[in-house]
Parts: C-alpha cells; structure tokens; sequence
C-alpha cells in the first residue's frame, strides 16, 4: 500500500483520466517502480494497456482543470484517496474495476468500518420509509455504519434512521464532490459529512449526469459487506446495486411487502433469486455473521418493527372504535369508502379517527385517497 499520497497533482490527473480503474493504478505504479513521479511519464504511459481517452488525458493533462481541482481541494478540507493508499477503503479496493481515486468529505476512518448498503425505490411509501428509518437505526446501534446513495425516499431515510440513532453514515454521490443531488437534502448532506462521508469517484463540477448513478451504484454495493433494498420496483436502481453486490461476493437482503404494491416486486424478486429475506435487524446480521457486543437493539429493535411497543413519538393506547378502524385497515392501503364496508363505522367518523391516527404517527395518506399503517 502508498503512504498518504505525496503528489495531490498525480492524483488529480489519474482521478480526470476517463475509464482509469484501481487496477490501471496499480499497473502505473509498478510500471514506474513505486514512484509516484513518474506515473505520467511517457515511458511508463507507453508500457500499459490504457483506456484511450484516459491515455490522451495523462499525455496532455488539462492544466487549468487540474489547477482548479487542486484548489478546490485545498480550500473545501477533502481528500483525494489515490487506489493503493493506506486510507483507500479496502473493502472497496478488493473489487473489479474500483475507482482509481475518490474525494471524500468528512470522517475517511468511517471508510474503513464495516457497513452496510441500504438502497431503494425514491418515490417510497411512508411504511418503507419508516421500515427503512428503524431498520438503519437498529443497525447502526448493532456497530454498522449505513451506507446508501443521498437519493430521495428510502436512501434518505436511510441516512436519516442512523443519523437518529447516533451513528455514522456514508453517502455515495453521483456527482462532484461540490454538488449536492437532489437540492432537497442539502441539509442532509451537511449532517452526514458532519457524522461520517460524503463520498464520490466524479471530479468538482462534475453534474448530476444520468450515467454517473449506475457507476456510483457499484461503489455503494462495494463499500459495503452486504447490500439491503427496501422497497423496489421491477427495473430499478436498487436492483443494479444488488446484482453488483452479488458479482462481487457481497450478501444481497430485500424486505418483503404487499402483494399489490408494485415497490414490492423488485424485493420479491431478489428474494426468489437467493437473497435474505428481511423481517427485523436480525436477520441482516445473522446474514453478515456479524458479532458485536450487545445484541440489546434498544428502541430500534425487532419490537419498532413488528408492531410491538408504543407508537412512534410515544402515544396512549388507542380506544376501541380506533382500535377495531386499524384492524380494518390491516396492512395495506385501503380507501375510506373500503374502511366503511369492513368496520361499519361512518364515513365521517372515519375521516376524523383517520386524522387523529396521522397525528399520532399511525398511519399516513397515499396517493389516491389510501391510508396505511406505519410500522411501530
């Protein structure tokens, strides 16, 4: 392994230079005997097997892009890991085609702790994202760091449940290190480089391109031991970043769910093909064999999630037209006009119990006038 990287202007170069992995470094630097200083030198160049562009790049390396770089770097305090270093996360660096550089702001020590990938559908319902939010807690007081994308929906909430529970986080951007995508979770953002990384193998000023996501997917799966999908559709993001982490040799969880629901046939899907099937922190960690010290999850536990316990924010128990309204309600969205002909309660009374239980925490409305159950 490099020490910490001596000559930032050679890890700028390589990190511009378009289609350079971590094996092409590793080459590099073979090629040019351990000397950093030479990597670019033409003789060392003409001895490896290059992408093109990333060979031009390195020949006539944009100077001003670079300077720019440079001066980014010094001025916002990231770092600029080069493959090969001994602060590059080595659970990345063990797989095909890793970065050949990264920029990381905030804490790199989170880099190298054992994580998890948790990814899933952006436009979630509110059950997956509480599902998501207790999920990510549990774990993250089981020793986990939560690593996911800073995506709308389940990535959020992802980042968010660890956030809540006092742990650390890692988000994965498909962007330069000097954008935040989407605009929405610039404050999340600022919380995660405050509580762990924020992490990209894209260049400042590299914009939110739609190519970039599925070549980040492979460094969240890759980041990780095992990836977990809470909610997905049948073609989806998430399940690119499950099938990375089943190439390369990482345990793949989903979370079941409706049925009806068509976020549920992507998790369903995975499950048929051999992933862990999720009801409760448990059963990812006995899918990683990860040990830790307590298993006491606290309340982020199996009880938040199974129902158990008091709901979410605290809260009375419930009298018995309310409680006779949920079990009406079950476990998947229904309308009201559904709710009249299953409790024989009215209409209207429905409406005002329906309100109070969404105060309460207990339910939350979908598209299409449907109420559904959150997870306790």
């Amino acid at each position: 392994m490099l020490p910490h990287m001596s000559n930032a202007t050679v890890g700028a170069k390589l990190a511009r230079s378009p289609g350079i992995t971590g094996e092409h470094v590793r080459g590099l630097i073979a090629q040019a005997g351990g000397d950093l200083e030479r990597i670019c030198q033409p003789e060392v160049l003409a001895g490896m097997e290059l992408p093109p562009a990333a060979r031009r790049f390195l020949q006539r390396p944009d100077q001003a892009l670079i300077a720019a770089d440079l001066a980014w770097l010094r001025a916002s305090g990231a770092r600029l890991l080069l493959w090969g270093e001994d602060d590059y996360p080595r659970q990345l660096a063990a797989i095909q085609g890793a970065p050949a550089a990264l920029y990381v702001l905030g804490d790199i020590t989170a880099l190298q702790a054992p994580q998890l990938a948790m990814v899933g559908a952006r436009g979630a319902s509110p059950p997956g994202r509480a599902i998501a939010r207790e999920l990510a807690g549990a774990l993250t007081q089981a020793g986990l760091i939560i690593t996911s994308g800073l995506a709308s929906g389940i990535d959020a909430a992802s980042h968010q449940g660890a956030l809540a529970a006092g742990g650390r986080t890692v988000a994965v951007l498909g962007t330069g290190p000097d954008r935040t995508y989407p605009a929405e979770n610039a404050a999340l953002a600022r919380h995660i480089r405050a509580s762990g990384a924020l992490v990209t193998e894209f260049p400042p000023r590299t914009g939110p391109r739609p190519q970039n996501f599925p070549q980040r997917n492979r460094v969240i799966s890759g980041l990780a031991l095992g990836t977990l999908v809470v909610e997905a559709a049948e073609r989806s993001g998430s399940l690119i970043t499950a099938q990375r982490a089943a190439h390369q040799g990482r345990e793949v969880f989903a979370v079941p769910g409706s049925i009806r629901s068509p976020l549920s046939r992507g998790c369903h899907q995975l499950i048929r093909d051999g992933a862990h099937l999720v009801e409760g922190p448990a059963d990812v960690l006995d899918g990683l064999n990860f040990h830790f010290e307590s298993q006491g999850l606290g309340s982020y536990g199996l009880a938040a999630l199974d129902g158990g316990g008091p709901p979410p924010g605290g809260g009375t128990p419930l009298d018995k037209e309310y409680e006779m309204l949920l079990d009406a309600l079950g476990f998947e969205p229904a309308t009201i006009d559904t709710l009249v002909a299953r409790s024989g309660l009215s209409g209207e009374s429905i409406a005002s119990m329906l309100l109070i239980l969404e105060l309460e925490g207990r339910i939350a409305p979908y598209p299409g006038g449907l109420y559904g159950r959150l997870s306790r």
